[in-house]
C-alpha cells in the first residue's frame, strides 16, 4: 500500500486513521508527543503549543513544577488545557526514543497509549486524536510502531466505553499507508 486517501474505520467506528493537522482537530483532547521537559519542541509538540498559546506551556510549568520536577518520565501523560486549539484539552505523552530504552521500546510506547486514553477516560472525555508518537525525530520504526499502537487502543477500548473516538491523525498519507497496512485491528467488513 503506497497511497492512503480519505480515511480508514476500525473497531465498528470507534477507531478512524485519517491525514490532516493535529492541531485543527475537533475533539475533547488532542496528544501530544512531548519531550519530558513539557516546555515544547520540535515537530508536533512545537506545532502544539505554537497553535495553542501560552496557556499550555504555563501549565506544563504548574505541572514541571509541582508534580514532574525532573520531567515527566517516558509513557506516562498529563494533561493541560487546550488554550487556542479547538480540543478543549492536550495530553502530553512522552515516547521512548528508538534504541535507547533498553529493548523497554515496545513496552513504554503502549504505556503512552494507555496513560492517554485512562486519562481521557477519566476526565470523561469521548473522543480524543493522536500523532504517530515516537516516529519522528524520535526514529522508532513505523511499522513497528502500528502493531504496539494498535494492539496497544485496541484492548483498552476492549475494556472501556467511555471513549468513543479515537482519531489516529498522520500528517502524511505514506505514514498512514503505513499505518494501516500494520495495524492490528480487526478490519471491518
Amino acid at each position: 500500500m503506497d497511497s492512503f486517501t480519505g480515511s480508514q474505520s476500525y473497531l465498528e467506528s470507534r477507531v478512524t486513521v485519517v491525514t490532516g493537522d493535529i492541531t485543527k482537530q475537533q475533539v475533547d483532547a488532542i496528544v501530544n508527543a512531548a519531550n519530558s521537559s513539557l516546555m515544547g519542541g520540535g515537530g508536533v509538540d512545537g506545532a502544539i503549543h505554537a497553535a495553542g498559546g501560552p496557556s499550555i506551556l504555563a501549565e506544563c510549568r504548574e505541572i514541571r513544577r509541582t508534580q514532574y520536577p525532573d520531567g515527566l518520565p517516558t509513557g506516562e501523560a498529563v494533561l493541560t488545557t487546550g488554550g487556542k486549539l479547538p480540543a478543549r484539552f492536550v495530553i502530553h505523552t512522552v515516547g521512548p526514543v528508538w534504541g535507547r530504552a533498553g529493548g523497554r521500546e515496545s513496552e513504554l510506547l503502549a504505556a503512552c497509549y494507555r496513560n492517554s486514553l485512562q486519562l481521557a477516560a477519566d476526565h470523561d472525555l469521548r473522543a480524543i486524536a493522536f500523532p504517530a508518537i515516537s516516529t519522528g525525530i524520535y526514529g522508532y520504526p513505523r511499522e513497528q510502531a502500528a502493531i504496539v499502537a494498535s494492539t496497544a487502543i485496541k484492548d483498552f477500548l476492549s475494556r472501556n466505553r467511555t471513549l468513543r473516538k479515537v482519531r489516529l491523525v498522520f500528517y502524511s498519507p505514506g505514514d498512514a499507508a503505513v499505518f494501516v497496512q500494520h495495524q492490528r485491528f480487526e478490519e471491518e467488513r
